[in-house]
């Protein structure tokens, strides 16, 4: 594995790719396209979509895709890993994810009608395979660039980044599309143009972090045998797993509270405008909240950390989350106070999100032995994440589908944390954590 000496231009390129990609994750996966596929499916008011020689409900389909990209993440991961550690092409596939996902969110422009739902899925699938594909590299590089000490704060410092990019980003497309009329647009062409805005900001951005990361002098070519180094690696991995009992425990989880940590963030804008019949401002302007607070929250779980350890803040977290779910499942659309009441529990989300997410990468990092292939070890930790997700977004919309309402997913994702909080107990009881 390669080690690279600290420097502090380095820490700001790495970090800088957060301010980079993460307008995928708030304007295309949480906030405006969410939005604005519900709306353009739900035709004459109903929500019921043909779709390969079956009906879904809109917001179901749109999970199943969610679903479909993170396996593909997962099952791609350890492969393309593997390549990298073997060719030394760390940040080659770094940029290479990063363009197939930046292409895909412009691609979105073009899906103007429920006629044209395949564009809309397939460019889902992609832009969260680009995004997802290049957080396995992107995450490699930080116990390379970093001293043990000082990964909290770095990991936290990324978060925050990307909170206040995407932040700057979502607004302009907010006054976008709420002054169309303003400036001679269309709503859903002003709409369907800050799509291509998210992919065009991804791509240049992320040149400041192309232009100053480090990647090995000497670049191996790829042969066949490359190809299943990866999964080759992940097998003694998981061999190796037994060995490392803390580890493997965090691990379990690190898997069930990604289960709901990830699928609020991508579901979250639907539920209010589909469960609570909020309107587009009060979503986006909750969405907002949520990231302001999130740089706040990833700096404020860092400071905690410090004071009470990791394994602390993450219960700590992981509690208050499992009250989000228990007041969303409360939420009822016939409140008169309810627009009000999404906005607190946004705050609250805004303040565990970045946090939970920022110390999860952190504590995994400090896990790892000193010695060994990082890549690989992230590689497992984003598998594990991304195979939550496929089950976290499933289950949303199956159960969506048989219920026919969406509190009832709410409270399944409750039932994750609870799992993960009875997880970490379980880590605590078993092994001597000093974090």
């Amino acid at each position: 594995m390669a080690h690279y000496q600290y420097k502090p231009k380095v820490i700001k390129a790495w970090a800088f790719y957060d301010w980079a990609n993460s307008v995928y994750s708030l304007v295309i996966s949480t906030a405006i396209f969410p939005i604005y596929y519900n709306s353009v499916t739900t035709v004459n008011g109903s929500d019921q979509i043909e779709f390969l020689g079956a009906t879904f409900t809109n917001t179901s389909l749109y999970s199943y895709a969610l679903s479909t990209s993170f396996f593909l993440v997962a099952l791609m991961s350890p492969l393309l890993s593997g390549v990298a550690d073997f060719s030394g092409r760390k940040k080659s596939f770094l940029r290479r994810f990063c363009y197939v996902g930046a292409i895909s969110c412009a691609g979105l422009f073009f899906f103007d009608d429920v006629d044209m739902i395949w564009l809309a899925l397939l460019a889902s699938i992609l832009a969260s395979v680009g995004f997802w594909g290049s957080q396995v590299f992107y995450n490699a590089y930080l116990p390379e660039i970093a001293p043990r000490r000082l990964q909290d704060k770095v990991s936290a410092r990324g978060y925050s980044l990307g909170y206040l990019g995407s932040s700057l980003l979502l607004i302009l497309c907010l006054a976008l599309i709420e002054g169309h009329s303003f400036i001679g647009l269309e709503k859903s062409f002003a709409t369907r143009l800050s799509f291509l805005l998210v992919g065009a900001w991804w791509a240049l951005f992320a040149q400041i972090t192309f232009r100053n990361l480090p990647e090995p002098v000497e670049r191996k070519s790829i042969k066949w045998r490359t190809l299943t180094n990866g999964y080759r690696e992940l097998r003694k991995f998981w061999i190796q797993l037994k060995k490392l009992g803390v580890l493997r425990k965090y691990l379990v989880a690190f898997f069930f509270f990604s289960m709901g940590v990830q699928t609020v963030i991508l579901l979250a804008s639907v539920f209010g405008q589909k469960a609570l019949g909020l309107s587009t401002l009060q979503l986006i302007s909750t969405i907002l909240i949520i990231q302001f607070l999130g740089i706040l929250g990833a700096v404020l779980f860092s400071k905690i950390s410090e004071k009470i350890g990791n394994f602390k803040g993450l219960v700590l977290a992981i509690i208050i989350w499992l009250g989000i779910c228990g007041a969303a499942f409360l939420l009822q659309r016939s409140d008169p106070n309810v627009a009000i009441k999404f906005y607190m529990l946004g705050g609250t989300v805004g303040l565990v999100m970045g946090g939970i997410q920022s110390l999860a990468r952190s504590t995994y990092s400090k896990m790892l032995p000193e010695k060994g292939e990082h890549t690989t070890y992230f590689s497992f930790f984003d598998v594990t994440e991304k195979m939550a997700i496929v089950l976290g977004t499933f289950a949303y919309g199956f159960i969506e589908q048989m219920t026919g309402d969406m509190h009832y997913s709410a409270l399944t994702l409750g039932v994750f944390f609870l799992l993960a909080l009875l997880a970490m107990f379980y880590l605590k009881s078993s092994e001597r954590i000093s974090m």
